[in-house]
Protein backbone atom coordinates (compact mmCIF):
# COMPACT_ATOMS: atom_id res chain seq x y z
CA UNK A 1 0.00 0.00 0.00
CA UNK A 2 1.04 3.59 -0.60
CA UNK A 3 2.67 5.03 2.51
CA UNK A 4 3.89 8.57 2.85
CA UNK A 5 4.49 10.84 -0.14
CA UNK A 6 7.73 12.84 -0.04
CA UNK A 7 8.19 15.56 -2.68
CA UNK A 8 11.59 17.03 -3.48
CA UNK A 9 11.83 20.72 -4.31
CA UNK A 10 13.96 22.26 -7.06
CA UNK A 11 16.02 19.27 -8.26
CA UNK A 12 16.56 20.03 -11.95
CA UNK A 13 18.57 22.99 -13.26
CA UNK A 14 16.09 25.68 -14.27
CA UNK A 15 18.99 28.03 -15.04
CA UNK A 16 22.79 27.67 -15.44
CA UNK A 17 23.22 29.00 -11.90
CA UNK A 18 21.21 26.10 -10.46
CA UNK A 19 23.84 23.57 -11.55
CA UNK A 20 26.59 25.50 -9.81
CA UNK A 21 24.53 26.09 -6.67
CA UNK A 22 23.56 22.46 -6.07
CA UNK A 23 25.63 21.98 -2.93
CA UNK A 24 22.81 22.05 -0.35
CA UNK A 25 20.20 19.29 -0.29
CA UNK A 26 16.95 20.53 -1.85
CA UNK A 27 13.91 21.26 0.28
CA UNK A 28 11.20 18.63 0.62
CA UNK A 29 7.57 18.58 1.66
CA UNK A 30 4.83 15.96 1.93
CA UNK A 31 1.44 15.14 0.48
CA UNK A 32 -1.12 12.78 2.04
CA UNK A 33 -1.28 9.32 0.49
CA UNK A 34 -4.93 10.06 -0.32
CA UNK A 35 -3.65 12.54 -2.95
CA UNK A 36 -2.32 9.59 -4.99
CA UNK A 37 -4.54 8.01 -7.63
CA UNK A 38 -4.17 6.24 -10.95
CA UNK A 39 -3.42 8.84 -13.62
CA UNK A 40 -6.14 8.27 -16.17
CA UNK A 41 -9.41 9.82 -17.23
CA UNK A 42 -10.36 13.21 -15.81
CA UNK A 43 -8.05 15.26 -13.60
CA UNK A 44 -10.23 17.30 -11.22
CA UNK A 45 -9.64 21.05 -11.35
CA UNK A 46 -9.13 21.96 -7.68
CA UNK A 47 -10.98 24.73 -5.83
CA UNK A 48 -9.37 27.89 -4.43
CA UNK A 49 -6.96 28.52 -7.29
CA UNK A 50 -6.62 30.43 -10.54
CA UNK A 51 -3.12 29.07 -11.24
CA UNK A 52 -3.25 25.26 -11.43
CA UNK A 53 0.18 24.02 -12.53
CA UNK A 54 1.69 20.74 -13.75
CA UNK A 55 5.03 19.27 -12.62
CA UNK A 56 5.97 15.95 -14.22
CA UNK A 57 8.29 13.83 -12.05
CA UNK A 58 10.01 10.48 -11.67
CA UNK A 59 8.40 8.72 -8.70
CA UNK A 60 10.39 6.19 -6.65
CA UNK A 61 8.63 3.43 -4.72
CA UNK A 62 10.44 2.19 -1.61
CA UNK A 63 10.45 -1.59 -1.20
CA UNK A 64 12.76 -1.96 1.79
CA UNK A 65 12.86 0.82 4.33
CA UNK A 66 15.62 1.95 6.62
CA UNK A 67 17.32 4.76 8.47
CA UNK A 68 20.64 6.27 7.35
CA UNK A 69 20.69 4.12 4.21
CA UNK A 70 24.05 3.82 2.46
CA UNK A 71 24.04 5.45 -0.97
CA UNK A 72 25.57 2.39 -2.65
CA UNK A 73 22.76 0.17 -1.32
CA UNK A 74 19.83 2.29 -2.50
CA UNK A 75 19.33 0.84 -5.99
CA UNK A 76 20.29 -2.73 -5.14
CA UNK A 77 18.23 -3.10 -1.94
CA UNK A 78 15.71 -0.32 -1.29
CA UNK A 79 13.99 0.72 -4.54
CA UNK A 80 11.00 -1.46 -5.52
CA UNK A 81 10.03 0.38 -8.66
CA UNK A 82 9.35 3.60 -10.54
CA UNK A 83 6.37 5.52 -11.90
CA UNK A 84 5.53 8.75 -13.68
CA UNK A 85 3.79 11.26 -11.43
CA UNK A 86 2.39 14.77 -11.48
CA UNK A 87 3.13 16.97 -8.48
CA UNK A 88 0.19 19.31 -9.01
CA UNK A 89 0.36 22.78 -7.50
CA UNK A 90 -1.96 25.66 -6.73
CA UNK A 91 0.79 28.11 -7.69
CA UNK A 92 -1.02 31.24 -6.54
CA UNK A 93 -1.34 29.77 -3.03
CA UNK A 94 2.31 28.74 -3.11
CA UNK A 95 3.36 32.30 -3.95
CA UNK A 96 1.36 33.58 -0.96
CA UNK A 97 3.01 30.99 1.30
CA UNK A 98 6.47 32.00 0.10
CA UNK A 99 5.73 35.69 0.66
CA UNK A 100 4.26 35.19 4.11
CA UNK A 101 6.60 32.40 5.22
CA UNK A 102 3.65 30.04 5.64
CA UNK A 103 3.35 26.28 5.06
CA UNK A 104 3.00 24.80 1.58
CA UNK A 105 0.16 22.36 2.37
CA UNK A 106 -2.61 24.55 0.89
CA UNK A 107 -0.63 24.77 -2.35
CA UNK A 108 0.52 21.16 -2.56
CA UNK A 109 -1.51 18.76 -0.40
CA UNK A 110 -5.01 19.12 -1.85
CA UNK A 111 -7.23 16.29 -3.11
CA UNK A 112 -6.03 14.46 -6.25
CA UNK A 113 -2.74 16.38 -6.28
CA UNK A 114 -0.48 13.38 -6.99
CA UNK A 115 -1.69 11.26 -9.93
CA UNK A 116 0.69 8.45 -10.88
CA UNK A 117 1.10 5.87 -13.59
CA UNK A 118 1.22 2.22 -12.47
CA UNK A 119 4.44 1.42 -10.59
CA UNK A 120 6.94 -0.43 -12.80
CA UNK A 121 9.07 -2.97 -10.85
CA UNK A 122 12.83 -2.52 -11.05
CA UNK A 123 13.17 -6.14 -12.20
CA UNK A 124 11.22 -5.12 -15.32
CA UNK A 125 12.43 -1.57 -16.08
CA UNK A 126 15.83 -1.37 -14.37
CA UNK A 127 17.01 1.93 -12.90
CA UNK A 128 16.39 5.00 -15.12
CA UNK A 129 19.38 7.22 -15.76
CA UNK A 130 19.43 8.50 -19.35
CA UNK A 131 15.67 8.14 -19.83
CA UNK A 132 13.85 11.19 -21.25
CA UNK A 133 11.11 12.76 -19.11
CA UNK A 134 8.56 15.02 -20.81
CA UNK A 135 5.13 16.63 -20.67
CA UNK A 136 2.81 17.97 -23.38
CA UNK A 137 -0.32 20.09 -22.97
CA UNK A 138 -2.64 19.99 -25.98
CA UNK A 139 0.17 18.41 -28.02
CA UNK A 140 2.52 21.33 -27.25
CA UNK A 141 5.72 20.39 -25.41
CA UNK A 142 6.23 22.20 -22.11
CA UNK A 143 8.75 20.11 -20.17
CA UNK A 144 11.63 17.89 -21.28
CA UNK A 145 14.82 16.63 -19.66
CA UNK A 146 16.62 13.36 -18.96
CA UNK A 147 16.74 11.69 -15.57
CA UNK A 148 20.52 12.21 -15.48
CA UNK A 149 19.82 15.97 -15.28
CA UNK A 150 18.67 15.56 -11.66
CA UNK A 151 20.82 17.74 -9.42
CA UNK A 152 20.59 15.01 -6.76
CA UNK A 153 20.25 11.46 -8.10
CA UNK A 154 17.86 8.87 -6.70
CA UNK A 155 20.60 7.25 -4.56
CA UNK A 156 21.59 10.70 -3.25
CA UNK A 157 17.98 11.61 -2.47
CA UNK A 158 17.10 8.40 -0.65
CA UNK A 159 20.37 8.20 1.28
CA UNK A 160 20.11 11.82 2.42
CA UNK A 161 16.37 11.74 3.15
CA UNK A 162 16.87 8.61 5.26
CA UNK A 163 19.24 10.53 7.54
CA UNK A 164 16.25 12.68 8.54
CA UNK A 165 13.37 10.17 8.58
CA UNK A 166 13.09 6.39 8.63
CA UNK A 167 11.79 5.35 5.22
CA UNK A 168 9.18 2.59 5.11
CA UNK A 169 7.99 0.13 2.45
CA UNK A 170 5.32 1.81 0.35
CA UNK A 171 6.72 5.32 0.72
CA UNK A 172 6.80 7.30 -2.54
CA UNK A 173 9.37 9.93 -3.43
CA UNK A 174 8.60 12.50 -6.13
CA UNK A 175 12.07 13.49 -7.29
CA UNK A 176 11.56 16.98 -8.74
CA UNK A 177 10.46 18.50 -12.03
CA UNK A 178 12.26 19.97 -15.07
CA UNK A 179 11.91 23.57 -16.18
CA UNK A 180 8.73 24.48 -18.04
CA UNK A 181 6.13 24.41 -15.26
CA UNK A 182 3.04 26.33 -16.33
CA UNK A 183 -0.69 26.63 -15.73
CA UNK A 184 -3.40 24.33 -17.04
CA UNK A 185 -6.95 25.21 -18.02
CA UNK A 186 -10.18 23.21 -17.94
CA UNK A 187 -10.39 20.71 -20.83
CA UNK A 188 -6.62 20.76 -21.45
CA UNK A 189 -5.18 17.41 -22.55
CA UNK A 190 -2.12 16.16 -20.65
CA UNK A 191 0.33 13.68 -22.16
CA UNK A 192 3.40 13.01 -20.03
CA UNK A 193 5.86 10.20 -19.55
CA UNK A 194 9.28 8.77 -18.89
CA UNK A 195 10.72 6.47 -21.54
CA UNK A 196 10.84 2.89 -20.26
CA UNK A 197 8.74 3.71 -17.19
CA UNK A 198 5.27 4.74 -18.35
CA UNK A 199 2.98 7.42 -19.73
CA UNK A 200 0.09 9.54 -18.46
CA UNK A 201 -2.86 10.74 -20.52
CA UNK A 202 -5.52 12.82 -18.76
CA UNK A 203 -7.93 15.65 -19.42
CA UNK A 204 -8.32 18.54 -16.98
CA UNK A 205 -11.89 18.70 -15.67
CA UNK A 206 -14.18 21.67 -15.74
Amino acid sequence: PVGRVFCIGRNYPWSPEDRNAASAFPSWFMKPNTAVFLAEGVLPFPPATQDFCHEVELVVGIGKGGFNIAREQVESEHVWGYAVGLDLTRRDLQKIAKTQGGPWEPAKAFDASAPCSPMMPVKVCGHPHRNPIWLYINEQERQRAIIADLLFSVPDLIATLSKSVTLLPGDLIFTGTPVGVDAMQPNDHIHAGISGIGEIRMQVGA
